[in-house]
Order: C-alpha cells, then sequence, then structure tokens
C-alpha cells in the first residue's frame, strides 16, 4: 500500500500527509521554499519536479525507505470538521475549478437530480439557497461514506482520520500534529525543527488558497448551515476526527480546538 498522499521535500527535511481542504496547498508552497528558496510557480499540487510526492515513482523509494526509518520531521495538518465540510461543498460543488468546469465533470449534474441540490451558476451570480442545498449535499457526502453508493468518497469530505490513519497503519509515525486554525504558529514549530537548507518565517508567506475566487462567498454562520439532522450526519461521518483532534461539536461556531492533539492517543487508535 505504501504512503498514499504523502510529500516530501527533496533535501528530505520534512515529510507531510496531505489532508485535503487542511491548507495543503500553502504547506506544499512553504515545503517547496524551504528548499529552493523560491515558490512553485502556479499550483503546488501540479507540479511533478521540486518535491518528492507518493503519486510520482520515482519519489517512492526515498518517501518509503524516510518514513519507516524515522529519519525526518513528520506531520499533518487538521481543520475544525465544519468548516472542512462547508469548505468543500463551497469548493468543489458551488465553485468551478482552475480548468474552468465543474469538480469531476457530472458530480453536480448527479448531485441535482438525484439529491436536488442546486449550486446556481456564474451567470446568475451563484444565486441559491446556500443553506437547503449544502444539507442535501451532506447526505449525499454521508450515503458515499457510508455506503460508497452513488460513488465512492472523494478525499476532500472523507474524514481526516483516515487519511491521517493509512500512514500510521504502513509503519510511518508523527512527530506533529497542528491546527489550520492556528497554521502560522503550528507550521513555524514545523520550520524550527526541521533542518530545512533555506530558513523562512511562515509569518511572511503570501496566501495560498486555490480555491479562493472560483464561486460563491459563504453568506451565514457556520452554525446556520447545521440542523439537528445535519449535525447527527456530522457526528455520524466525523466523530474519530471531533474526539481525536480535539474540536468542538457542540458549538459549530467555535472553530478553534478545546485541546491540543495528544500524539500517543492518536497512533493508538489510528493505528490499529
Amino acid at each position: 500500500m505504501g504512503f498514499p498522499g504523502t510529500w516530501m521535500t527533496e533535501s528530505e527535511s520534512m515529510v507531510y500527509r496531505v489532508v485535503p481542504k487542511c491548507a495543503c496547498s500553502s504547506i506544499g508552497q512553504i515545503m517547496f521554499y524551504s528548499d529552493h528558496g523560491r515558490y512553485f510557480d502556479g499550483d503546488i499540487h501540479d507540479s511533478t519536479d521540486g518535491l518528492h510526492k507518493w503519486a510520482q515513482e520515482g519519489s517512492q523509494t526515498p518517501i518509503e525507505r524516510m518514513v519507516k526509518s524515522h529519519g525526518a520531521l513528520t506531520f499533518t495538518c487538521v481543520r475544525n470538521p465544519y468548516a472542512r465540510i462547508l469548505s468543500s461543498f463551497f469548493d468543489k460543488i458551488a465553485g468551478i475549478q482552475r480548468n474552468g468546469k465543474r469538480y469531476r465533470g457530472n458530480l453536480v449534474p448527479q448531485l441535482m437530480q438525484r439529491y436536488g441540490v442546486d449550486v446556481g451558476s456564474p451567470e446568475n451570480d451563484f444565486e441559491f439557497d446556500q443553506i437547503a442545498s449544502f444539507r442535501r449535499f451532506l447526505l449525499f457526502a454521508r450515503d458515499t461514506i457510508r455506503w460508497r453508493r452513488p460513488m465512492e468518497p472523494d478525499i476532500h469530505w472523507s474524514a481526516m482520520s483516515g487519511h491521517i490513519s493509512t500512514f500510521i497503519v504502513n509503519g510511518g509515525r508523527y512527530d506533529q500534529i497542528f491546527f489550520t486554525e492556528k497554521f502560522n504558529e503550528g507550521m513555524q514549530k514545523v520550520l524550527n525543527a526541521a533542518p530545512t537548507p533555506v530558513k523562512l518565517d511562515v509569518n511572511d508567506v503570501p496566501k495560498f488558497n486555490e480555491s479562493e475566487g472560483h464561486g460563491p462567498k459563504r453568506a451565514h454562520k457556520v452554525s446556520a448551515y447545521f440542523d439537528d439532522l445535519s449535525r447527527h450526519l456530522i457526528w455520524e461521518i466525523y466523530k474519530k476526527d471531533f474526539q481525536l483532534f480535539k474540536y468542538d461539536f457542540d458549538n459549530p461556531d467555535n472553530k478553534l480546538p478545546k485541546a491540543e492533539v495528544d500524539l500517543d492517543e492518536v497512533h493508538a487508535k489510528l493505528g490499529r
């Protein structure tokens, strides 16, 4: 199985397990800069050299060697599950992708037909009932995760604990897990602990948000999207994420974690 979703600097200073919708564009760019003293020109997800990625055949042997020997600082980043699924909806379902098309081709028409999801269009300025459509999307997301129907779950809304556990089960171990909501602090701690060829201050890093500007803006506060049924579904899908990464299930508007991540607990519970 190896280490899918894993990136490593070419200098082998750090290893990162990507968790989609958790600042992965910024993290990839910072890793690239810490080796080369410049940012990748374009979306870091499109890079094919300058950064080891498990999806690149030539990167698999060095990544595997480094992960199994635990020879480099290893980390990942998590995000509040309420905000993460909302972000997935606005970016992947309601938004237009970088290539000018809808995400995964026929996914949105299928959602409209089967679940009654309406996401508007650039022509009508993305005018639609965001709350009703998001709640219907949430039913679809739950169906994909629970029953793998009408399709396999997508990496952008499958649970963070699932992404993070494959790395542990296959022999990896994390040194740090930090929060998107405290990004600068967490990322700086990683950089301070890793022997990077180029030093950088996270406060100087420009914003890399690849999904910005491709679709509608969220019109309401987070809690407005989640009624009792939605919260029941969220708990069903992301219970482990709330528990392991210390987020506040009871208050969707509290985006901050209630405590630090307990790395021993994460390895014990996700390593089975």
